[in-house]
C-alpha cells in the first residue's frame, strides 16, 4: 500500500490548518474566560484613578462606573 507524495502533503497541510484553527479558538476562549474572572480594572484601581484626576469618589459613583464598564464589555462581546 503506497500513498503518493501529493496525498501526504495534502494531509499535512490539512492537519496544520486544523491545528492552527483549533489553537486560535481555544486560546481565544481561554482568554475571554480569564478576563471575565480577572477583570483588568478593580474597584481600588478605579478609586485611585479618580483621586489622581482630582475627584473625590463616592461608593455610589464607583459602583456606577464599574457597572457601566461591565455593561459596555458585555455589549462588546455580543
Amino acid at each position: 500500500m503506497t500513498v503518493s507524495t501529493g496525498i501526504w502533503i495534502l494531509i499535512v497541510v490539512i492537519g496544520v490548518l486544523v491545528g492552527l484553527t483549533g489553537g486560535f479558538f481555544g486560546a481565544r476562549h481561554y482568554m475571554q474566560n480569564y478576563l471575565k474572572q480577572n477583570p483588568p480594572i478593580s474597584e481600588e484601581m478605579l478609586r485611585s484613578m479618580m483621586m489622581q484626576m482630582g475627584q473625590r469618589p463616592s461608593e455610589k459613583k464607583l459602583h456606577q462606573m464599574l457597572n457601566s464598564m461591565k455593561a459596555a464589555s458585555k455589549n462588546d462581546n455580543k
